[in-house]
């Protein structure tokens, strides 16, 4: 019961308080200081919310279940990053990122003395090494639309891949001034509508990080990461929410897999002559509606009268869940600012949302790449066209009045 009482109630009330002070937005991570949201020590934390996202629950599970002790300190020995990034004079920017710890891939050398000193920090991104091979990429290299070089791509459609998995940290005062908001209307929001699971965001208005139980994002790089941030690299990239029924299984209801599949060969592409691809791929399944939401409106789509139709695809949505959409890009940037990226040469999507997203945080996109037409699969037409008539990019580059999103009309894809 008590480390109950330590993680909600006010710092004056508390007696041997060691936590470690957040200067969010500090040039060097010893100035920023550890972000320590773990369990192990409770007087340590400085941070609201806990490690692994959603993961989070498992964790408990496994420690109810007696699977894991729940003092478990993680042993980070040669866990550091496969390749460097950063840092960038993004880091030092406290309006540029806000919904991730930039340092997050650096704790164990960053704060390696506190560490051993006993607290229990933990890295909220993690950096490694791979191979992916699609059947997408090996048709790419059957029709001429790619050539292997050994290196990037092999023959038999093996890509090198460099890749990070990003678990969400939020700055709250960021993420208000972000949306325009009051950091107190957030942290009240974030308490009520979670049914008050996490009631320090009321109660500790000195704890400003928020590791929220949502899902992250994963980095895949073609190329040479080192060259990430040089005005100079040429950059392409996609940036992918999450399609379950489409990403993995292949559902032919949307184009989600087949605008991820050639966005990889853009990358690849772009990589090949030298500079670096980049997909972002971020766990937000069905517009960050959720798949059930996802699946109640596929049923009224295709049951109304008439059936599926163009004109009814986003009222249908905004009859279910309230909203057409809720990935919110207003926070899709942070990516960008904490790779040093400011310019995107090649830019693989069809969405304005996350083009204005993008352009209103300095973030520069020199050519919009659309879909190929013979990658649209003949059930997602209905999609297609619904985006079309709400204004989605296609062929031209809308001006700043064409990026406007009405209250209530998110325009996404």
């Amino acid at each position: 019961m008590s480390s109950h009482i330590v993680l909600t109630s006010h710092p004056k009330k508390l007696s041997g308080f060691t936590g470690h002070g957040i200067r969010w937005g500090a040039a060097q991570a010893g100035e920023r200081g550890p972000v320590i949201a773990s369990l192990t020590n409770p007087a340590q934390r400085n941070a609201i919310g806990t490690h692994s996202g959603a993961y989070a629950v498992y964790r408990a599970l496994a420690v109810a279940a007696g699977a894991l002790q729940r003092d478990h300190k993680p042993d980070l020995t040669n866990t550091a990053p496969a390749a460097g990034i950063g840092p960038h004079p993004q880091w030092a920017d406290p309006e540029r990122i806000v919904s991730l710890d930039p340092w997050g891939h650096l704790v164990a050398h960053a704060f390696a003395e506190q560490i051993a000193a006993g607290a229990d920090i933990r890295p909220t991104i993690a950096i490694t090494r791979a191979h992916i091979n699609m059947p997408e990429l090996v048709a790419a290299i059957a029709a001429g639309r790619l050539q292997p070089d050994g290196d990037i791509l092999t023959a038999s459609g093996d890509v090198k891949v460099t890749k990070a998995a990003v678990d969400p940290v939020w700055w709250l005062p960021g993420i208000a001034h972000r949306f325009g908001i009051k950091e107190s209307t957030l942290r009240r929001a974030l308490f009520e509508q979670t049914a008050g699971m996490f009631p320090e965001l009321v109660t500790r208005p000195d704890l400003k990080v928020f590791l929220p139980p949502i899902g992250g994002m994963t980095l895949y790089f073609f190329g040479d990461v080192g060259k990430l941030g040089k005005p100079e690299t040429r950059i392409a990239c996609r940036l992918h929410d999450e399609c379950n029924g489409s990403d993995v299984f292949g559902s032919d209801i949307c184009t989600c897999r087949p605008y991820l599949a050639h966005g990889i060969e853009v990358c690849i592409e772009m990589a090949q002559q030298g500079g670096v691809g980049l997909v972002v791929y971020n766990r937000k399944e069905g517009r960050a509606l959720g798949e059930v939401t996802k699946f109640l409106v596929y049923n009224a789509r295709k049951r109304q009268p008439g059936g599926d139709r163009a004109e009814t695809y986003f009222e249908r949505t905004e009859c279910v869940a309230g909203v057409q959409d809720m990935r919110f890009q207003e926070l899709m940037p942070d990516v960008f600012h904490w790779l040093g990226i400011k310019r995107i040469d090649r830019w693989a999507s069809m969405s304005n949302m996350k083009h204005g997203a993008l352009t209103a945080q300095g973030i520069e996109v020199v050519e919009r790449v659309p879909i190929p037409d013979a990658l649209i699969p003949a059930d997602a037409k209905v999609e297609m066209d619904a985006k079309k008539a709400a204004g989605y990019f296609s062929s031209w580059t809308p001006d700043a009045s064409e990026l406007a999103v009405p209250k209530g009309r998110a325009l996404e894809a």
